[in-house]
């Protein structure tokens, strides 16, 4: 959520960088600062009389310590009538204050002056390039063909058991799996990022705190009799583990690391892109959470740009690096890097990863924060990534690898897989 301030600051300039996002309701902008006007005035008219309320009130008890009775009853009087007064100011008041948050959270964040401009994938900008594509054979199949021919994935199995886009891992594929999640968290350990194994279902103020809601409802499983949210991603539960709370600057970077399966309605997504691993419904993904001061963030973003590339380069995978134009962004991003691998067999990019700074439009809902040097309280900034999202990695280590004599795993995984191959 924006910071009213920051709207309040500079009205036009927030339009302006609203517009990179291609948002359409700049009027929204004007209209929040109209329901803030309301509710200051409000305000003092609540304090004024509040205030007359408190000073009457103290009268009446030094009147009645004089013997001054008659003229204590008086003040008495007086006192009802403020309150009585005080009570349709406090509904104004409080009503005011719903319609500004409800405006509020209708607000991207907005985009970092590093956004490129665009309105579609095709304007995301290219950032590089890494590893070599392979040249598979001429009878090269894609990984679906793979996981039955060395039967890893049944993806008719997981339809009968539940539907479409749950597909069921057994044997070496599920192995492969095991092996994937303690490498990648291993890995980030390493980094000094503390694992966490959180809870697969959130509240709605943990989804609202990472600004899952009120944007993304049509795309998460809900459980209604409970009012909980199955998570779209481990960022949701992780990020709010600090949720209001103030953190230690000399505590910070926090740096948060868990597995979990994910879940995803992936409504209005149709098409030959959705074959095999390529869209899911329930997938493995590991993530990686930050919680950093403000002026790093951006830093801490390129590290873990890095982090996540230099994992991608141990698995020998081909992949690039892509800065998401403004149209392509999240609702709640600032600046998004996605990383897409090269599907040899598929002859297509498969994103795999998105790292984002939400700068502090989270922790603005969370009330994450922490005390600078003068012990003046400010918001942390957030940012996450995933290292990373297991379905479409398994589907090009499968299909960039496969060979005469089965499918070639990388180095990095033996100790954790037990063999160098699939066959």
């Amino acid at each position: 959520m924006l910071q009213l301030q920051v709207i309040r600051q500079d009205p036009q300039w927030v339009k302006e960088r609203l517009t990179i996002k291609n948002f359409k309701e700049l009027s929204l902008v004007d209209a929040i600062i109209v329901s803030d006007d309301q509710r200051k005035k409000l305000q003092v008219d609540f304090d004024t009389t509040q205030a007359k309320i408190n000073a009457a009130s103290k009268e009446i008890g030094q009147l009645m310590s004089k013997g001054q009775k008659q003229e204590a009853e008086e003040k008495k009087k007086e006192v009802a009538s403020l309150k009585e007064k005080l009570e349709p100011i406090k509904e104004q008041l409080a009503a005011s204050e719903t319609t500004l948050d409800e405006q509020l959270v209708l607000l991207p964040n907005l985009p970092s002056e590093k956004v490129p401009a665009g309105k579609t994938p095709a304007d995301n900008f290219v950032v590089r390039e890494g590893g070599t594509k392979p040249q598979l054979p001429t009878d090269s199949v894609p990984h679906w063909d793979l996981a039955k021919k060395y039967d890893l994935i049944n993806f008719d199995l997981g339809n009968k058991i539940t539907g479409s886009g749950f597909p069921v891992y057994k044997n070496k594929g599920a192995k492969l799996q095991r092996a994937l999640i303690q490498y990648f968290l291993d890995y980030n350990i390493a980094a000094g990022y503390t694992e966490y194994l959180p809870p697969l279902m959130v509240n709605e103020t943990t989804a609202f705190g990472t600004g899952q809601l009120p944007d993304k409802e049509g795309q998460m499983y809900y459980a209604t009799e409970d009012k909980y949210y199955l998570i779209p991603t481990a960022e949701v539960p992780v990020t709010n583990i600090y949720r209001d709370e103030i953190v230690k600057e000399s505590d910070l970077p926090i740096k948060m690391t868990a597995y979990t399966p994910c879940f995803r309605r992936e409504a209005g997504s149709y098409g030959k892109d959705v074959r095999g691993l390529n869209r899911v419904h329930q997938f493995d993904k590991v993530e990686i959470v930050q919680l950093v001061h403000p002026e790093k963030s951006y830093d801490v973003l390129e590290e873990m740009v890095i982090h996540v590339e230099q994992l991608l380069q141990s698995l020998n995978l081909p992949y690039r690096i892509l800065k998401l134009c403004g149209g392509d962004m999240s609702f709640a991003s600032a600046l998004t890097y996605d990383f897409e691998v090269y599907s040899a067999a598929q002859e297509k990019w498969l994103e795999v990863s998105s790292v984002s700074n939400f700068e502090t439009f989270q922790t603005n809902r969370m009330k994450i924060r922490f005390k600078d040097g003068n012990g003046k309280s400010q918001l942390v900034h957030s940012l996450n990534g995933s290292s990373l999202a297991l379905p479409r990695i398994v589907a090009c280590l499968l299909e960039n690898n496969q060979t005469a004599e089965g499918i070639i795993l990388p180095g990095v995984l033996k100790t954790y897989f037990g063999s160098d191959r699939i066959n």
